[in-house]
């Protein structure tokens, strides 16, 4: 069985830039959904001991186990998402390690936002927008709906949430102000070294 995991923050250290309402709504009732979920769609399965993980591997690209993939890849892209938040009044700067490689593979930190913001916007309806490390390379991509880099291999490094559930209540249909209003103030850019 598997649990809503709590938030890594209290629910009003995102304001202004995302309220206590969204993330009540986000967290306490999206996020929860797909964890109950899930947990009905794993009873009498061969996958109610396995880790999330485990789970979207073993589901990924079968028709008769979409259900389970959809709500399992839901459960670990929110989790992930929350933890890439860091509360308004913390650190802003990325350390040295990650500067540079941003650097490296993006040529400056606002080419990172220009083209992260860009990905993101591009993602028609609903899904997902990340920073990966491929190899020895970052990069942005996106995925739809529920689909994570976890299923493809890939190692998530950071995300935002552009399902429209994430910003609505915040933004109505200002994607973009979304977006930038994360990307400017509330990257967790210590969650993000430690997963390098």
């Amino acid at each position: 069985m598997f649990i809503l995991s709590n938030l890594p923050f209290n629910k009003s250290a995102l304001e202004p830039h995302i309220s206590t309402k969204t993330l009540e709504f986000h967290h306490g009732k999206h996020h929860q959904a797909y964890v109950d979920n899930l947990n009905k769609l794993l009873i009498g399965t061969n996958l109610e001991t396995a880790s999330l993980e485990e789970i979207i591997i073993r589901t990924k690209g079968s028709a008769n186990q979409a259900a389970i993939f959809n709500n399992a890849a839901q459960v670990y892209n929110h989790t992930f998402f929350w933890n890439c938040l860091r509360p308004t009044n913390a650190t802003l700067e990325p350390s040295q390690e990650v500067a540079e490689m941003i650097n490296l593979n993006f040529g400056s930190l606002d080419n990172f936002f220009n083209e992260f913001k860009s990905v993101a916007m591009s993602q028609f309806g609903s899904g997902w927008a990340w920073l990966i490390r491929d190899g020895e390379k970052l990069k942005i991509i996106k995925t739809s709906n529920a689909d994570t880099p976890l299923a493809q291999g890939l190692k998530p490094l950071f995300t935002i949430d552009v399902w429209e559930h994430a910003y609505y209540l915040d933004y109505q249909n200002r994607r973009a102000d979304f977006i930038e209003a994360i990307l400017r103030n509330l990257i967790n850019w210590e969650f993000i070294k430690n997963n390098l």
